[in-house]
């Protein structure tokens, strides 16, 4: 745990937090936020994340306090690791859990070796199109708001890299994944993708970012312990 003290926060510091599911990344930071405002009486404090997590999503949040929210773009740049399961069969328009499914197929043909052939052929850079239900900015709304209206928006894919894509366990209709992935890529899109390329659909049943960079979710503590932290300095 870094110094608490507000000289330490001033100078800058990165933390590392586990963000729970059904919150969001804003969430978090104004939650940190408005405890460092309580706890040294200030009016306004500077603190950011560096790197979206969906609601739906758990795991490693870098948040960046004081004069460390200067390199956010820096970390943001980072590779990113997630941990998660794929639900064959079925396709939703958000691409995970937040809506109901809108189609179903047949799994019936899908194997073992199908699976582990369909992401080796992933690996590498990929023309990917983001989910509509995104954060991602069009004609000065965000994408969510475009599709929760029932509008639909073109959106240009974009090029990301998958680095690694391994299968960790197949328990159908679900299959347990780590992938490794460069800025920007949206893990839900590449569960869109990984279902229609197996000829059965998918969607994203579970997220969680384990890594970014070096920084690893296994030295991360929750929001609620820092603050605790917090409250105790001095």
């Amino acid at each position: 745990m870094q110094d608490l003290d507000l000289d330490s926060l001033k100078k800058g510091q990165v933390l590392l937090i586990d963000k729970p599911l059904e919150w969001t990344s804003f969430d978090v930071v104004n939650k940190l936020r408005y405890a460092i405002l309580k706890k040294y009486n200030l009016r306004k404090f500077k603190v950011g994340h560096a790197g979206t997590l969906d609601p739906l999503a758990s795991g490693l949040l870098l948040i960046c306090v004081g004069k460390a929210t200067k390199s956010i773009q820096q970390f943001q740049n980072l590779d990113k690791e997630y941990t998660g399961r794929f639900y064959l069969g079925a396709t939703t328009p958000s691409y995970d859990m937040e809506t109901p499914v809108n189609q179903t197929f047949e799994t019936g043909h899908i194997t073992e070796k199908l699976i582990l052939e369909t992401a080796a052929n992933f690996i590498g850079k990929q023309s990917q199109v983001p989910p509509m239900f995104s954060a991602i900015k069009k004609n000065g709304k965000k994408m969510y708001e475009h599709a929760r209206k029932g509008e639909t928006i073109e959106i240009k894919p974009r090029d990301v890299t998958i680095k690694s894509f391994d299968i960790l366990k197949i328990e159908m209709p679900e299959v347990h994944f780590r992938v490794t992935v460069s800025k920007g890529t949206y893990i839900r899109s590449l569960a869109y993708d990984f279902g229609k390329a197996l000829n059965a659909g998918a969607y994203l049943s579970e997220l969680r970012r384990t890594k970014i960079g070096s920084f690893d979710v296994n030295n991360a503590i929750t929001h609620q312990q820092w603050i605790d932290a917090l409250n105790n300095e001095g």
